[in-house]
């Protein structure tokens, strides 16, 4: 008994430290503002970077993170302009990019994405639905209500925010958005600043594509253009230059390993594949033998 007793307390202590940390991490998340130009801003938190334009009217939002950050995300946005948000637009389906859609679509905001974000988040939301960990009104509010296949613009007197799909990047419904005036583009997860990508191989995503959404925005963007990628700092245009030609780089070593004969295991293990880049871009969420795995299925399954 005085067992069963001891190893009772054990659980009710592991859970509630659990909570604690989870609470206490909550806490400690700040979001912090950066201003990129006369309207627009980027919030960074804890997930996908978010973009914030202020416009004559409105608020036009780009991703919003994780739902518990929601309150702290609007306060956020509340010290910057009493104006409502008028559209919330997914650069992609992942949660700590959409997990707030919810707690910001009201009749006054309109959630746009791509496609295939519809599709895949209401794929995600539909097991949580059967599930009853959410209920039907928070389903409905998670699923964009506006989508389009390949492009879609805004206008806000001036200004023209111009967003595209680019196939098979980072997953199958990435959109970047540029807001062309105040020459900021948000890349979404197609761009990883000063870090190794995510290549999300089972929600539709490539290498090559993910290659070819830089080398579109190279062709579009300015010198003087700022970047908002999905996780990092704000970035350049020679940045992603920089970064660019480092993948084109681990492209062609893993591409002549494979046709070497070499085996995934090896490659995984190969450090002088990247060592290069190792490291300034493997310390983040992607280490460099999870890097070379992801570039090694990608480039076999083509």
């Amino acid at each position: 008994m005085a067992f069963y007793k001891t190893k009772v307390k054990l659980l009710i202590f592991i859970s509630t430290f659990c909570i604690s940390l989870l609470s206490a991490q909550d806490q400690e998340v700040v979001i912090s503002i950066e201003r990129l130009s006369d309207n627009v801003y980027m919030l960074i938190g804890q997930g996908g970077n978010i973009g914030i334009y202020i416009g004559q009217k409105n608020v036009i939002m780009i991703d919003d993170q994780f739902d518990r950050l929601s309150n702290k995300i609007k306060a956020a946005i509340e010290s910057l302009t009493d104006k409502p948000i008028t559209f919330l637009f997914n650069t992609h389906m992942h949660g700590d990019h959409t997990g707030g859609n919810a707690s910001f679509n009201t009749d006054l905001t309109t959630l746009v994405a791509h496609n295939n974000v519809r599709k895949r988040v209401m794929a995600g939301q539909q097991k949580k639905l059967e599930d009853k960990k959410i209920t039907k009104e928070y389903y409905d509010k998670m699923l964009p209500e506006v989508t389009f296949s390949e492009d879609i613009t805004f206008y806000d007197q001036d200004e023209t925010i111009m967003a595209f799909h680019v196939h098979n990047a980072h997953t199958d419904g990435d959109a970047i958005v540029y807001f062309v005036n105040n020459d900021v583009i948000h890349m979404g997860d197609t761009y990883f600043a000063g870090r190794y990508p995510y290549i999300d191989l089972n929600s539709g995503g490539s290498l090559q594509g993910y290659i070819d959404a830089h080398k579109k925005v190279l062709m579009i963007i300015g010198n003087e253009t700022k970047i908002i990628p999905g996780h990092g700092r704000h970035s350049t245009k020679k940045e992603l230059e920089i970064y660019v030609a480092m993948l084109e780089d681990i492209k062609t070593s893993i591409l002549a390993a494979i046709e070497a004969g070499k085996s995934l295991e090896e490659i995984k293990s190969d450090t002088s594949i990247s060592v290069a880049y190792d490291s300034t871009h493997g310390n983040g969420y992607i280490k460099p033998e999870v890097m070379r795995e992801t570039f090694y299925k990608s480039l076999k399954s083509q």
